[in-house]
This record gives structure tokens, C-alpha cells and sequence, in this order.
């Protein structure tokens, strides 16, 4: 009877061993799974940033340092006043509009983009004060 105990004993030992070593293997295989997992979600992700993040940095430093601030600023504003150095033709007429859509100003219906003189053929007085 010693003898049979001694041999379960020893099954029991063998089997406790090879389980051991298979619980090893699955966990050295999923620590290999874990990392390329990783490694290829890292890289996705990378190239996800990358995709998104180089059209943005490529359109931003394309603005010169006065164009940015320029154009930048009327995506935040709506109307634009006319003064003696932005539209100044255009200061006390009854036509001039202002209004930014979408960063662009509306001088008027007659000259959408104002006029490059001093004077505009067609201001009318709106019997406000000029600026």
C-alpha cells in the first residue's frame, strides 16, 4: 500500500509540473500577443496623429505672420467698421455692409472688396458724423 501511495503521489507531482509548465508557455505567449498588440496600436495610432495632425501644421505654417492675424481674426468677428486705414472710402457711406462670412468681408454690394482709392464713386452719406 506504501508503494500505490508513493505512485499517486508521484502522478500528482508530474501532473503538478506539466501544468506549471504549460501555465508558463501561455504566459510567456500571451506576453508576446500583449506586446506585437502593442507595438501595432502604437503605430496606428502614430499614423492616425500623423494623418491627422500634418494637414493642420502644413495650413497653419502656411500663414504668413500678418496674413494669420489678419485672416484669423475675422473668423472671430462679424461686422468690421470702416476706419481711416481699413476701407476708408467707405467711412459714412449709407451702402457699406461689413459683415464677415466666413472670414471674408462684405464691404458693399456695388464693391464687395472695397475700393483701392481714397474716395468710391458711389458713397452716399448715411447723415452719420465720419469717423
Amino acid at each position: 500500500m506504501g508503494t500505490a501511495i508513493l505512485e499517486v503521489e508521484s502522478f500528482f507531482d508530474e501532473m503538478a509540473e506539466e501544468i506549471s509548465e504549460v501555465f508558463d508557455e501561455w504566459g510567456k505567449f500571451s506576453e508576446e500577443i500583449a506586446e506585437e498588440i502593442s507595438a501595432s496600436v502604437t503605430t496606428e495610432i502614430d499614423d492616425y496623429l500623423n494623418d491627422l495632425v500634418t494637414p493642420i501644421i502644413e495650413v497653419y505654417s502656411d500663414f504668413t505672420p500678418d496674413t494669420q492675424e489678419e485672416e484669423m481674426d475675422y473668423y472671430f468677428i462679424d461686422h468690421i467698421e470702416p476706419t481711416s486705414e481699413e476701407y476708408p472710402a467707405c467711412r459714412g457711406c449709407i451702402h457699406y455692409h461689413g459683415q464677415v462670412y466666413g472670414g471674408n468681408v462684405l464691404v458693399c454690394g456695388m464693391h464687395p472688396y472695397g475700393v483701392e482709392d481714397e474716395s468710391c464713386p458711389d458713397w452716399e452719406s448715411n447723415n452719420s458724423s465720419l469717423n
